[in-house]
Protein backbone atom coordinates (compact mmCIF):
# COMPACT_ATOMS: atom_id res chain seq x y z
CA UNK A 1 0.00 0.00 0.00
CA UNK A 2 2.80 2.40 0.91
CA UNK A 3 4.55 1.52 -2.34
CA UNK A 4 1.38 2.29 -4.34
CA UNK A 5 0.89 5.62 -2.51
CA UNK A 6 4.51 6.52 -3.21
CA UNK A 7 4.06 5.80 -6.92
CA UNK A 8 0.87 7.89 -7.05
CA UNK A 9 2.43 10.83 -5.22
CA UNK A 10 5.53 10.67 -7.41
CA UNK A 11 3.37 10.59 -10.55
CA UNK A 12 1.35 13.55 -9.26
CA UNK A 13 4.53 15.54 -8.59
CA UNK A 14 5.85 14.73 -12.05
CA UNK A 15 2.57 15.81 -13.65
CA UNK A 16 2.53 19.06 -11.67
CA UNK A 17 6.11 19.69 -12.69
CA UNK A 18 5.35 19.13 -16.38
CA UNK A 19 2.33 21.47 -16.22
CA UNK A 20 4.45 24.11 -14.47
CA UNK A 21 7.15 23.82 -17.13
CA UNK A 22 4.60 24.10 -19.92
CA UNK A 23 2.99 27.21 -18.45
CA UNK A 24 6.35 28.82 -17.70
CA UNK A 25 7.00 28.98 -21.43
CA UNK A 26 4.38 31.66 -22.18
CA UNK A 27 6.09 34.61 -20.49
CA UNK A 28 9.47 33.38 -21.71
CA UNK A 29 8.07 33.27 -25.26
CA UNK A 30 6.73 36.82 -24.89
CA UNK A 31 10.08 38.09 -23.62
CA UNK A 32 11.91 36.33 -26.46
CA UNK A 33 9.41 37.73 -28.97
CA UNK A 34 9.99 41.26 -27.66
CA UNK A 35 13.76 40.86 -27.59
CA UNK A 36 14.19 39.25 -31.02
CA UNK A 37 11.40 40.71 -33.15
CA UNK A 38 12.00 44.06 -34.83
CA UNK A 39 9.57 43.51 -37.69
CA UNK A 40 6.54 41.32 -38.24
CA UNK A 41 4.01 40.68 -40.98
CA UNK A 42 1.24 38.18 -41.58
CA UNK A 43 -2.48 37.55 -41.80
CA UNK A 44 -5.18 37.68 -39.15
CA UNK A 45 -8.75 36.66 -38.43
CA UNK A 46 -10.45 38.87 -35.85
CA UNK A 47 -13.77 38.39 -34.07
CA UNK A 48 -15.31 41.15 -31.95
CA UNK A 49 -18.15 40.23 -29.60
CA UNK A 50 -20.35 42.83 -27.93
CA UNK A 51 -23.52 42.32 -25.91
CA UNK A 52 -25.67 42.62 -29.03
CA UNK A 53 -23.65 41.19 -31.91
CA UNK A 54 -20.57 39.42 -33.14
CA UNK A 55 -18.52 40.20 -36.25
CA UNK A 56 -15.54 38.46 -37.83
CA UNK A 57 -13.10 40.24 -40.12
CA UNK A 58 -9.98 39.18 -42.02
CA UNK A 59 -6.92 40.99 -43.23
CA UNK A 60 -3.16 41.43 -43.11
CA UNK A 61 -0.69 43.45 -41.04
CA UNK A 62 2.83 44.82 -41.02
CA UNK A 63 4.78 46.02 -37.98
CA UNK A 64 8.15 47.73 -37.68
CA UNK A 65 9.29 48.32 -34.13
CA UNK A 66 9.21 50.64 -32.37
CA UNK A 67 5.82 52.17 -33.00
CA UNK A 68 5.12 51.64 -36.70
CA UNK A 69 2.22 49.48 -37.87
CA UNK A 70 -0.23 48.94 -40.70
CA UNK A 71 -3.37 46.89 -40.05
CA UNK A 72 -5.53 46.29 -43.13
CA UNK A 73 -9.00 44.77 -43.10
CA UNK A 74 -9.99 43.20 -46.43
CA UNK A 75 -13.17 41.24 -45.60
CA UNK A 76 -16.10 41.85 -45.17
CA UNK A 77 -15.22 45.55 -45.46
CA UNK A 78 -12.08 47.51 -46.27
CA UNK A 79 -10.42 49.59 -43.60
CA UNK A 80 -6.81 50.58 -42.94
CA UNK A 81 -5.19 51.62 -39.67
CA UNK A 82 -1.70 53.10 -39.88
CA UNK A 83 0.55 54.20 -37.03
CA UNK A 84 3.44 56.35 -38.28
CA UNK A 85 5.01 56.93 -34.85
CA UNK A 86 3.23 60.23 -34.21
CA UNK A 87 -0.26 59.82 -35.64
CA UNK A 88 -2.71 56.95 -35.97
CA UNK A 89 -4.68 57.14 -39.22
CA UNK A 90 -7.93 55.19 -39.63
CA UNK A 91 -9.20 55.08 -43.21
CA UNK A 92 -12.71 53.73 -43.76
CA UNK A 93 -13.07 53.09 -47.50
CA UNK A 94 -16.87 52.71 -47.53
CA UNK A 95 -17.42 55.94 -45.59
CA UNK A 96 -14.71 57.78 -47.56
CA UNK A 97 -13.50 59.05 -44.21
CA UNK A 98 -10.15 59.33 -42.43
CA UNK A 99 -9.84 59.82 -38.68
CA UNK A 100 -6.51 60.83 -37.20
CA UNK A 101 -5.44 60.83 -33.56
CA UNK A 102 -2.24 61.22 -31.57
CA UNK A 103 -0.29 57.99 -31.15
CA UNK A 104 0.34 57.06 -27.54
CA UNK A 105 3.68 55.29 -27.25
CA UNK A 106 2.99 53.84 -23.81
CA UNK A 107 0.09 51.63 -24.92
CA UNK A 108 -2.12 51.96 -27.96
CA UNK A 109 -5.81 51.30 -28.38
CA UNK A 110 -5.46 48.54 -30.98
CA UNK A 111 -3.77 45.12 -31.10
CA UNK A 112 -1.36 46.43 -33.74
CA UNK A 113 -0.28 49.31 -31.50
CA UNK A 114 0.28 46.92 -28.60
CA UNK A 115 2.42 44.59 -30.71
CA UNK A 116 4.43 47.47 -32.20
CA UNK A 117 5.87 48.50 -28.83
CA UNK A 118 8.31 46.15 -27.10
CA UNK A 119 8.07 47.65 -23.61
CA UNK A 120 4.57 49.14 -23.31
CA UNK A 121 2.79 45.94 -22.32
CA UNK A 122 5.31 45.09 -19.61
CA UNK A 123 5.36 48.64 -18.21
CA UNK A 124 1.58 49.20 -18.19
CA UNK A 125 0.36 45.70 -17.35
CA UNK A 126 1.11 42.97 -14.81
CA UNK A 127 1.99 39.73 -16.57
CA UNK A 128 1.32 36.18 -15.43
CA UNK A 129 0.97 32.71 -16.93
CA UNK A 130 -2.60 31.89 -17.93
CA UNK A 131 -2.61 28.25 -18.93
CA UNK A 132 -2.90 26.55 -22.30
CA UNK A 133 -5.70 25.83 -24.77
CA UNK A 134 -5.56 24.24 -28.21
CA UNK A 135 -1.79 23.92 -28.04
CA UNK A 136 -1.37 27.65 -27.33
CA UNK A 137 0.27 28.93 -24.12
CA UNK A 138 -1.17 32.24 -22.86
CA UNK A 139 0.15 35.23 -20.95
CA UNK A 140 -2.46 37.29 -19.08
CA UNK A 141 -1.78 41.03 -18.95
CA UNK A 142 -3.80 42.90 -16.31
CA UNK A 143 -3.68 46.72 -16.24
CA UNK A 144 -1.79 48.44 -13.45
CA UNK A 145 -4.10 51.49 -13.69
CA UNK A 146 -7.88 51.52 -13.30
CA UNK A 147 -8.34 53.87 -16.27
CA UNK A 148 -6.64 51.58 -18.81
CA UNK A 149 -8.40 50.88 -22.11
CA UNK A 150 -8.53 47.13 -21.49
CA UNK A 151 -9.75 44.97 -18.60
CA UNK A 152 -7.22 42.39 -19.73
CA UNK A 153 -5.11 41.26 -22.68
CA UNK A 154 -4.13 37.65 -23.36
CA UNK A 155 -1.31 36.85 -25.77
CA UNK A 156 -0.82 33.29 -26.95
CA UNK A 157 2.24 31.51 -28.31
CA UNK A 158 2.85 28.16 -29.96
CA UNK A 159 6.40 27.59 -28.86
CA UNK A 160 8.10 30.90 -29.60
CA UNK A 161 5.67 31.87 -32.37
CA UNK A 162 2.90 34.43 -31.84
CA UNK A 163 -0.42 32.65 -32.36
CA UNK A 164 -3.31 34.59 -30.82
CA UNK A 165 -4.54 37.60 -28.86
CA UNK A 166 -7.64 38.02 -26.73
CA UNK A 167 -8.69 41.41 -25.40
CA UNK A 168 -11.58 42.70 -23.28
CA UNK A 169 -12.03 46.46 -23.35
CA UNK A 170 -13.46 48.76 -20.70
CA UNK A 171 -16.94 48.47 -22.29
CA UNK A 172 -16.97 44.68 -22.04
CA UNK A 173 -16.39 44.02 -25.74
CA UNK A 174 -14.25 40.96 -26.41
CA UNK A 175 -11.81 40.67 -29.32
CA UNK A 176 -10.20 37.40 -30.38
CA UNK A 177 -7.45 37.31 -33.02
CA UNK A 178 -5.76 34.36 -34.70
CA UNK A 179 -2.50 34.95 -36.57
CA UNK A 180 -1.17 33.04 -39.58
CA UNK A 181 1.49 33.25 -42.31
CA UNK A 182 3.82 35.06 -39.91
CA UNK A 183 7.14 36.47 -41.08
CA UNK A 184 9.41 37.68 -38.27
CA UNK A 185 12.06 38.97 -40.68
CA UNK A 186 10.09 41.05 -43.20
CA UNK A 187 11.98 43.55 -45.33
CA UNK A 188 10.08 46.68 -44.32
CA UNK A 189 11.01 50.34 -44.74
CA UNK A 190 9.57 53.30 -42.84
CA UNK A 191 7.90 54.51 -46.05
CA UNK A 192 5.43 51.61 -45.77
CA UNK A 193 3.94 53.36 -42.74
CA UNK A 194 3.48 56.78 -44.26
CA UNK A 195 -0.16 57.64 -44.91
CA UNK A 196 -1.60 60.38 -47.10
CA UNK A 197 -5.39 60.76 -47.08
CA UNK A 198 -6.84 60.11 -50.55
CA UNK A 199 -8.33 63.04 -52.39
CA UNK A 200 -12.00 63.68 -51.72
CA UNK A 201 -12.25 61.99 -48.33
CA UNK A 202 -13.29 63.70 -45.11
CA UNK A 203 -10.47 64.01 -42.56
CA UNK A 204 -11.48 64.20 -38.90
CA UNK A 205 -9.29 64.80 -35.87
CA UNK A 206 -9.93 62.73 -32.77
Amino acid sequence: MLHRKFIRSTAALALAGSISLAQAGAIDALKKFNADTDGLSGSFSQTVKSKKKSQTTHGSFQILRPGLFKWEYSRPYKQTIVGDGKTIWLYDVDLAQVTKSSQDQTIGDSPAAILSNKTALDSSYTLKEDGSAGGIDYVLASPKRNNAGYQYIRIGFKGDALAAMQLKDSFGNETSISFSNLNTKPNLSRSVFQFTPPKGVDVLSN
